[in-house]
């Protein structure tokens, strides 16, 4: 039995830059990742919420070993991740991509793309993976299964595909899944109807989730906590009733007050100011000193510019990186 309260992956200092050419004799990083902490437990969904730049599909691609760190620790169930082997640990993390039909080979069908993890990762053989498929696809509510196996990924909706895709990294029978904007390119429609089913998969399964997404209002919704994340940044974190009802970092107000939300605006204790929009997310070959939000801030001080801010403790297991924040207490 797995213990809900024992973190199964930690991330440490993540950093990861990306070369991208030289200047004169300095070469040049695109710093698409700074100092980012936070754990996964089971039976639990961490969201990872920031607009489109703000490196947190990065960080899934290095949590999933796609991309190597340029610093930092990440440990499984208490081991150095880099210490296990790729196939062991993959068969521990899972990925769900954004986009169905890109991360799903055209050329094969539904029931080849569900058998390769099963056998790669010996859960079953070439004689007998077959019998093993139509369990997984009821699993992710695909039946009856014979009418998909078949199908080759065109011959889908993007709903279904979402749901191949899903079905694909539970063959390996993980403990982590890292959805990376899972319902974004999908109809709105249907969108709920993916987030209900990988709830019910998280509490059957005791699956942890690092659920990325640019929709602060469904990290909400799907979400135990939420994690604000800007320019490559952490800037905010707590349970997701508090970072979305009582945010304290601008750039978290920002992204509420962008956010259609009725329950919230229904809230007389909310505490979210509506700010104007104020640029984007600046180069990260080139990035601000200090406070990377501080040239969009409505709020930013001398000091913002100078150095990034001390993680500030709140109540309730809620932080924050900001200077105004510190000034304020």
């Amino acid at each position: 039995m797995k213990d809900v309260n024992t973190p199964i992956l930690t991330v440490q200092g993540l950093q990861k830059y990306f070369p991208v050419g030289q200047f004169g004799l300095r070469r040049r990083y695109l710093r698409a990742v700074e100092d980012v902490s936070f754990s996964l437990y089971p039976g639990k969904v961490t969201a990872l919420v920031g607009e489109s730049g703000s490196g947190k599909t990065t960080v899934a691609r290095v949590l999933a070993r796609i991309y190597d760190p340029t610093s930092g620790k990440i440990s499984l169930d208490g081991q150095d991740a880099g210490a296990i082997a790729p196939r062991a640990y993959r068969r521990k993390v899972q990925m769900i991509f954004q986009d169905p039909f890109s991360s799903l080979n055209p050329a094969t069908s539904i029931a080849y793309t569900l058998s390769r993890p099963l056998v790669a990762h010996g859960h079953a053989t070439f004689s007998n993976v077959h019998q093993f498929l139509p369990e997984l696809l009821q699993r992710v509510s695909l039946t009856p299964a014979e009418q998909f196996l078949k199908k080759h990924p065109h011959e889908l909706s993007g709903g279904q595909r979402q749901r191949v895709a899903i079905a694909r990294a539970l063959a390996v029978q993980p403990e982590i899944l890292l959805a990376d904007e899972p319902v974004s390119m999908l109809d709105v429609s249907i969108r709920l109807d993916i987030l209900n089913l990988m709830t019910q998969l998280k509490e059957e399964e005791k699956l942890a989730i690092l659920f990325i997404t640019h929709d602060i209002a469904s990290a909400r919704y799907f979400a135990e906590e939420t994690l604000v994340m800007y320019a490559g940044q952490m800037v905010e974190g707590g349970s997701s009733e508090e970072v979305t009802q009582q945010p304290k970092h601008p750039y978290t107000q920002l992204l509420l007050s962008a956010a259609p939300d009725p329950d919230r605006l229904a809230d007389p204790a909310a505490e979210i100011p509506v700010l104007p929009a104020r640029g984007e997310i600046p180069s990260l070959v080139n990035p601000p000193s200090g406070c990377r939000f501080h040239p969009r801030c409505p709020l930013a001080m001398d000091v913002c510019k100078e150095r990034f801010p001390q993680r500030t403790n709140l109540e309730n297991g809620h932080w924050v990186h900001c200077h105004h924040v510190q000034s304020a207490e």
